[in-house]
């Protein structure tokens, strides 16, 4: 009895030590637990800020992706919009006509607004039914703009006339480059008077020639091989345009001998503006040219003078709606080719001459339009010592619109000539008249500038017997075309 009572008190502190033993392990096991749960715990958050923090660095990094996207897109529709307006990129141009003109039997006939003896010295008549040729032209630009908003052009026009109506002409052809130049504009360094100046060099029709387009005549025509500025603002109301134009005339003989030569003409203009008002100057010069021989002991100019006086209105006349132009030109020696400056070396160094011309357009009714025009000049000493050549033109163009797509077009031109060579050279004095009938079809009517058109034509055409013997190289005078006379035809003219 004693042994077990000895023995269950040991065994109850042996299994009350084991089990404190194995409360505290147990208790350890359980902390143990706990703080590997805790730390999990902490690594799934650190893992999910990371997936947050790359999910945010994932979508800022998408947002700025976005952004630059935008971006540039928005600067392609800028680019696509400066192409459209003509700011940037290749455009293309045109003008051409082209048609039949046939005589009462049944031949091709001599036409052309210079018919007239007249005509060579730019004394031309009204064109509608009245034009034999084919001619085009191309006009290729492409334009450039620059991140610091410079802009470049460069404008090549590749034209070719011809007067047969066969489908190849390659014998005939009068293909030629008419312009080759590139011009500047908007230039960040240029400022003050130059801020918004333009400058160009090359081949070129200066900017600012004009027309009166229903006689195929400019008031005044600059053009040739050079370099200039346009746009010079030298006071609030006055802007100036500056160019050089050089020209080569053709080989000639001179007096020592037959040993032909050559030479250039370079003519420097100041052209300016005043509001409507143009003022235009130039000065001539060619070298050696008065060694060409042009006959009677005579010597060419070798150097000129021409000024223009120009209004450009934005009305017709004043009296209504429209517009018009009117200008008085003067030359001298090598200026006394008044229409193409510096176009021919063959005028006396006492050479004089006078032209105006004007033109308006409006409507008289709303289905009716017209357009006047005068062209008239008087020269001395031309080509020899003692000639004088006077003519005058009068031309209206009148339009009566019928549907939207169909136009009868009528066209009156009435030309004076009094024409001495001199020198014993022939001379001549007349009338010539030409009445013209066009029934006109059109994408769409409206206004004197709108093409392309397809014309019907017949037109009637009359001059004094006279102007037959004055030259024998003009058309005035050859077999069956001597007046008093029917043409017929058709034409397409267009232009963009």
């Amino acid at each position: 009895m004693n042994r077990v009572t000895f023995k269950t008190p040991l065994a109850v502190a042996v299994a009350a030590a084991g089990l404190a033993l194995a409360g505290t392990a147990n208790a350890q096991s359980t902390d143990l637990e706990q703080r590997l749960a805790e730390l999990e715990a902490r690594i799934v958050a650190a893992e999910q800020r990371a997936d947050a923090a790359e999910q945010r660095a994932e979508l800022a990094e998408a947002q700025a992706e976005e952004r630059l996207s935008s971006e540039e897109v928005e600067e392609r529709l800028a680019k696509v919009e400066r192409q459209a307006s003509g700011d940037e990129g290749f455009s293309f141009g045109a003008y051409a006509r082209s048609g039949l003109l046939i005589g009462e039997d049944g031949k091709s006939a001599p036409g052309g607004p210079g018919v007239t003896p007249a005509g060579p010295l730019g004394g031309n008549v009204g064109r509608l039914g009245n034009e034999p040729d084919t001619y085009a032209e191309a006009k290729l630009n492409y334009r450039m703009r620059f991140d610091n908003g410079a802009k470049a052009d460069y404008r090549m026009m590749v034209a070719d006339g011809v007067t047969t109506s066969n489908d190849w002409t390659a014998d005939e052809t009068n293909l030629n480059v008419r312009n080759v130049y590139a011009e500047f504009s908007d230039l960040p360094s240029f400022t003050g008077a130059f801020e918004d100046a333009s400058i160009w060099a090359g081949k070129r029709f200066d900017r600012d020639n004009f027309d009166i387009h229903w006689m195929d005549t400019d008031f005044v025509f600059l053009a040739g091989t050079g370099a200039g500025i346009y746009d010079v603002q030298l006071a609030d109301n006055w802007k100036s345009n500056f160019s050089l134009y050089g020209r080569s005339y053709s080989e000639f003989p001179t007096e020592e001998s037959d040993i032909t030569g050559d030479t250039d003409n370079l003519t420097l203009t100041a052209n300016n503006y005043f509001g409507n008002w143009q003022w235009m100057v130039s000065g001539l010069s060619a070298a050696d040219n008065e060694e060409r021989d042009i006959g009677a002991g005579q010597d060419a100019a070798d150097s000129g003078f021409h000024t223009m006086l120009a209004y450009h209105g934005d009305s017709f006349f004043g009296l209504g709606e429209g517009n018009f132009k009117a200008a008085v030109m003067h030359g001298q020696g090598l200026g006394a080719e008044v229409k193409v400056i510096g176009g021919n070396g063959s005028l006396t160094d006492e050479a004089t001459a006078t032209r105006v011309g004007l033109y308006g357009t409006t409507y008289l009714a709303p289905s009716w339009r017209v357009a006047p025009a005068i062209l008239a000049e008087t020269s001395e000493d031309r080509l020899v010592e003692g000639d004088r050549f006077d003519w005058a033109t009068l031309n209206v163009r009148l339009a009566n619109e019928l549907t939207e797509n169909f136009e009868m077009q009528y066209e009156g031109t009435y030309q004076y000539m009094d024409l001495d060579q001199g020198a014993g050279g022939n001379s001549a004095k007349g009338d010539y008249t030409k009445f013209t009938i066009a029934p006109t079809f059109k994408p769409e009517v409206g206004g004197f500038w709108k093409r392309p058109e397809i014309r019907l034509f017949a037109s009637w055409s009359d001059w004094d017997d006279e102007l037959n013997d004055y030259s024998a190289d003009d058309a005035f005078g050859s077999e069956g075309f001597t007046g008093s006379q029917w043409t017929f035809g058709v034409q397409t003219e267009i232009w963009f």
